[in-house]
């Protein structure tokens, strides 16, 4: 039975245990334990989120990494690293995530930070894309993290320094330079193009 997520307590504190009774309508994030709604994609995000799907697929095909389109409930892990349900308080959706490691890929999707993240903005989640995504990714070890803005044709990237911080790459101008390295993956560029030219 659907339930209404207005009888829940949006103030309260939550696991991955409770988020596995919910029954919504849509989607939903639990970032540290906080409720967050996802609405539903406009068609330039999903063209966007698809486009980088088709090309990394077409890239990983007989390769040992995955890649994962959203809805895909990625588990993100306390500093105690442990998997049981109830010590999780992050479950994020991102719009495109590479796994390359097996063992973080289960039934329910994908547990433990995934290697490379593409989040695609939209107007209600850039902040959260660019502000508490970006603390929790860099902080959970994500190697390689890119925010799209479709409406801008403009891309941040940010790769983990060694020390576990992220550092962002020179401004990129997708106008000047359409192909964009993807650093933890030998020998792919995302081709903006065909992108670039829809708008």
């Amino acid at each position: 039975m659907t339930q209404n997520i207005a009888s829940l307590d949006l103030n309260g504190t939550y696991t991955y245990a409770d988020y596995l009774t919910w029954k919504f309508d849509g989607f939903l994030e639990l970032i540290q334990g906080k409720i967050f709604k996802m609405s539903a994609p406009v068609t330039a995000h999903q063209e966007w989120v698809g486009e980088f799907h088709i090309q990394i697929g077409n890239y990983l095909r007989k390769k040992s990494c995955k890649v994962f389109v959203a809805p895909f409930d990625v588990r993100l892990l306390n500093e105690n690293k442990s998997t049981a349900d109830k010590d999780i308080y992050t479950v994020v959706q991102p719009d495109i995530c590479v796994i390359c490691d097996k063992e973080k890929i289960d039934k329910r999707g994908g547990i433990g930070a995934p290697d490379f993240i593409i989040e695609v903005v939209s107007k209600s989640t850039a902040g959260r894309d660019v502000r508490e995504k970006y603390a929790l990714y860099e902080s959970a070890g994500v190697r390689e993290y890119w925010v799209v803005f479709p409406n801008e044709q403009a891309v941040l990237v940010y790769d983990l320094s060694e020390n576990g911080v992220y550092i962002q790459r020179q401004d990129i101008d997708l106008e000047d330079n359409p192909c964009v390295k993807v650093e933890i993956l030998e020998d792919l560029e995302i081709d903006f193009t065909e992108l670039l030219n829809s708008e």
